[in-house]
């Protein structure tokens, strides 16, 4: 940058005084200039930053622009709007107030103030005379302007009873601090041999992808520090100090970050928190910008807005690092100049906006039962994926996704069919058509619908084949004996029924969500398929936990997750009845039939209902495996992507699970 000298400065100031007394006493121009002109040149190259293309009197656009900048260099990218109020003229000067608007990225107040610059007649040219108060009134030839961003404390995300399950955590972020290394750099620019070969030891001493990481150091700038990785403070597979330091330029920083208790505590549903990409800083409309702290995914990116609060700014002057580069000593429109004042040692705030604390998010998880479903599910190496919810409230207290999801939220928005437990939905059906658990069904080993032949499971047991009980077609899971049973319902009864019990009707909850899908035409083998749940009929784990605890409370319930958004249930209500003839026939299921392992459990009597759906294309076809129950206030659904069957895959998780909850 070109600088302003003292010499220099005082030429333009002699200048400056001949040209006043010089002037023609406000005669006409003879180009036809005016003030205003100049006022609205002035006031378009401060708003643009850009001073180069307006006229200076007895100094050099380039020389005003250089200084000008050592002004404003420390609001950022931030520029001013400025517009011209007024011009008074008095001869061969002129008074212009200039009205100047600042504008902060999510900053709901405005800096706003007056200030006023002095123009001169200039051999009938109208230019300002520079000075720098122009800019701010304050501004005084010792100092500039700087603001800082003041992030607002971000929401924390609770679960039951208030509990912070999202707060902020003591972290350690460990990087390279390029300063380390002395322009480090061969003649192509590229990351010197020092800093590489303390990237790649580095890479290879938290864990990550040495090559990636030197591409990220070799491109970083000489003063930037690189982030490697971010750990816990309290994390066991953090590094030492003492490894981290034996590493040329390499630095364990301490930190605050947004966390839950642990990595994967429902992370795929709350999401993660980091700093703004490009993408979201484009997309925000001006109200987030780079380094800011943003949700990134799940309900931290759902609720942004809310959890992020509102940021403050603070404007600040601070001192000059050299008078000498002030602008303010330019020519001014008094008779003599304005001599720079000495640099002030302390900062003075001349606007301030507060930031305002974001809203925490009241979740309805509590931290025991999610804990323990995700340690059930801790050596299921298959997707899978426990959904729990309190039958009383409809309140989700538990959503854990495995560790085979790679963070996909299979718990309330995975889609696969439901099999056998979907007979809950149309054992419904038929009590709504008029059968009684004690109505006798057939169960006959196989049945052809349009040329298809449909089978019970491979081990199911031939003792209950033949004529039954509809409640002993529900325990065994006899898919023939539903599939006969079709014949019962016209077309929509089904789906009406799934409504009923959740299943099959979007609702807006506040949390990403599936509910299911359930065809309406009962007809052909489309309609055999949906009996026992398979053919187009789909579920997520969150939509058949809905089921069970609908059976369980006696009401139809649409789970909660979020406090604050309830979905009312659009369709016919489960009656009590209805509820006591299938919580009896899913009794069945626990004392004689596939869901016997539950028997022992202790506490209040359990219900339940197995599922096992078949999937894919290649032969021999693979199997979801599913378990539904309920014991006391506790509906759970337990979902395996790929196993044996529901009795024998899902059925011990979900015992385990429920045993641990009491």
């Amino acid at each position: 940058m070109r600088r302003l000298t003292a010499a220099l400065l005082a030429g333009l100031a002699s200048t400056a005084l001949l040209l006043a007394g010089c002037t023609n006493g406000g005669a006409p121009n003879p180009g036809g200039d005016d003030p205003e002109r100049a006022a609205t040149e002035l006031a378009a190259g401060l708003t643009k930053k850009d001073l180069k293309p307006v006229e200076f009197v007895a100094a050099t656009s380039e020389n005003v622009d250089a200084a000008f900048q050592t002004l404003v260099r420390g609001m950022g990218p931030v520029a001013p709007q400025v517009s011209v109020d007024s011009v008074d003229r008095s001869g061969s000067a002129a008074t212009a107030s200039l009205d100047v608007s600042w504008t902060f990225p999510g900053v709901p107040d405005k800096w706003t103030y007056t200030t006023t610059a002095q123009l001169q007649n200039d051999g009938g040219r109208w230019k300002t005379a520079w000075q720098a108060s122009i800019m701010e009134p304050q501004l005084n030839g010792s100092n500039r302007l700087s603001q800082r961003r003041v992030a607002a404390d971000r929401g924390k995300v609770l679960g039951q009873d208030g509990e912070a399950l999202v707060k902020s955590r003591s972290v350690v972020r460990i990087g390279i601090d390029k300063t380390a290394f002395d322009k480090d750099t061969d003649e192509t620019g590229a990351v010197g041999e020092a800093a590489q070969k303390s990237a790649t030891a580095l890479a290879k001493l938290v864990g990550i992808n040495p090559k990636a990481y030197g591409k990220l150091v070799a491109g970083a700038g000489d003063q930037a520090f690189v982030e490697a990785i971010t750990f816990r403070a309290d994390d066991d597979d953090r590094p030492s100090n003492k490894a981290v330091y034996a590493i040329k330029g390499a630095l364990p920083i301490q930190g605050e970050a947004m966390l839950a208790p642990t990595r994967d505590f429902a992370r795929p549903i709350l999401g993660t928190v980091g700093d703004a990409t490009k993408e979201i800083v484009d997309d925000s409309d001006g109200a987030i910008v780079a380094g800011d702290q943003v949700g990134l995914s799940g309900l931290q990116k759902r609720y942004d807005a809310s959890l992020r609060g509102t940021p403050g700014v603070e404007v600040r002057l601070l001192p000059l690092k050299s008078p000498s580069a002030s602008p303010s000593a330019s020519p001014t429109a008094s008779p003599s100049p304005t001599p720079s004042a000495s640099p002030s040692a302390t900062p003075v705030v001349v606007f301030e906006v507060q930031p305002v604390a974001g809203k925490d998010l009241q979740l309805t998880l509590n931290r025991y039962l999610q804990e323990l479903a995700e340690k059930t599910l801790a050596d299921t190496k298959p997707a899978s994926a426990i959904v729990a919810i309190r039958p009383s409230t409809g309140a989700i207290v538990a959503a854990a996704n495995g560790s085979g999801n790679a963070d996909q939220n299979l718990a309330t928005i995975g889609q696969a069919a439901p099999g056998s437990t979907f007979k809950v939905v149309s054992s419904l059906a038929l009590l709504r058509a008029g059968m009684k658990p004690s109505s006798m069904l057939k169960c006959p080993e196989t049945i052809t619908v349009d040329g298809r032949r449909f089978k019970n499971y491979s081990d199911y047991p031939s003792g209950s084949l033949g004529t039954i009980t509809f409640q002993t077609a529900l325990a065994q899971s006899c898919n023939t004996a539903f599939i006969g049973a079709r014949t019962k319902l016209d077309d929509g009864d089904l789906a009406k029924a799934a409504a009923s019990l959740g299943v099959g009707v979007d609702y807006d909850t506040g949390f990403p969500s599936f509910f299911g899908k359930v065809p309406k035409d009962s007809s052909g083998t489309g309609g055999a398929a949906a009996m026992i749940g398979q053919g187009t009929v789909l579920a997520s784990p969150m939509t058949m936990a809905g089921v069970v605890a609908s059976v369980a409370g006696g009401r139809t319930i649409i789970p909660t997750l979020v406090e604050g958004q309830t979905a009312k249930s659009t369709a016919a209500p489960l009656t009590a009845s209805e509820a006591k003839a299938l919580q009896t026939m899913m009794r069945a299921v626990v004392t004689e039939g596939s869901g016997r392992t539950l028997a022992s459990l202790p506490g209040p009597k359990a219900i339940a209902k197995t599922g096992t759906a078949e999937y894919g294309s290649s032969e021999p076809l693979k199997t979801h495996a599913w378990m539904i129950a309920a014991q006391g206030d506790l509906a759970v659904a337990v979902f395996v992507n790929t196993g044996q069957s529901g009795s024998k895959t899902a059925g011990p998780l979900l015992k385990k699970f429920l045993a641990g909850a009491q």
